[in-house]
């Protein structure tokens, strides 16, 4: 049933590519490898831009992997992100596609912010799962890693409904063991894009701006990046066809409406005996 899912931050590569190109970054992060789909991509980017790709996975699949294996060149942690960023250096962009809960994406973003303003770089960052079902509702792979008073009330065994803030149980968009949703959607520190949004507003307070696009799409992607760079004009320029999208958003949530009713006829057919 995944295999009916598009859902890797790499349906979005001609536009990542484009932007990375723009920007000419030539150090680039990858938080979150899962089987290697962006990885490969980005690797070729930074060979031909004789810049370093490291990708940060704790557990990776077997496909990244064996790529892995193969291309040497590419640097690996296997580590959690907040637990990398001691022995990362400043990048020119970074794609976080890690764990997407309030708490892991808020500090990553603090962190990337401070790297990048010790070494005097712009940020340029790709944030993946910013829409449904994680915009506004933790996931979590690990709670126990989550220090608890950020850590949502949560459940392994229920799932997400568009237009629905409590979990159902046994039905919707679940993780099937491999991770655990909040059992409420929105709230304070709840989701990856409350997070995004408490991150930008601390920084204003701060006396910094960020530009910030909003694509609906794929489960949504964010493009976050320093108002002052010298290519920052060009990239709002490539990003704001796409921010917001009304029809993109139209599409997005027809795709889950129609993965939604594919998990209730598998479930369904569960029930009776026939799956």
């Amino acid at each position: 049933m995944t295999g009916l899912l598009i859902h890797s931050v790499s349906e979005f590569s001609d536009l990542i590519m484009t932007a990375l190109r723009l920007a000419e970054a030539r150090d680039i992060v990858e938080i979150g490898a899962e089987y290697g789909g962006m990885s490969a991509l980005l690797a070729e980017h930074c060979r031909v831009s004789n810049g370093q790709l490291t990708s940060i996975d704790p557990a990776p699949k077997q496909e990244f992997r064996d790529w892995l294996s193969t291309n040497l060149h590419v640097r690996h942690l296997a580590k959690t992100s907040l637990e990398a960023f001691g022995e990362l250096e400043a990048a020119d962009a970074w794609i976080v596609d890690g764990d997407h809960n309030w708490y892991t994406v808020y500090h990553e973003l603090k962190q990337i912010a401070a790297i990048s303003r010790r070494a005097g770089k712009p940020v340029l960052a790709f944030l993946h799962d910013i829409g449904w079902p994680c915009g506004r509702r933790d996931m979590y792979y690990a709670p126990e890693q989550i220090p608890l008073e950020y850590r949502q009330p949560h459940r392994y065994d229920a799932g997400a409904i568009l237009d629905q803030p409590s979990l159902v149980p046994g039905r919707g968009f679940r993780g099937m063991g491999q991770s655990a949703f909040a059992t409420l959607a929105g709230g304070p520190r709840n989701g990856v894009m409350t997070a995004i949004d408490d991150f930008l507003a601390d920084a204003l307070r701060e006396g910094t701006e960020y530009g910030f696009a909003e694509i609906p799409a794929v489960f949504g992607l964010g493009v976050l990046f320093d108002m002052n760079a010298v290519w920052s004009e060009r990239l709002a320029e490539l990003v704001l066809p796409f921010h917001q999208n009304k029809l993109l958003r139209a599409l997005e949530t027809n795709r889950l409406r129609n993965y939604l009713r594919v998990i209730e006829m598998q479930d369904e057919a569960a029930a009776r005996g026939t799956g």
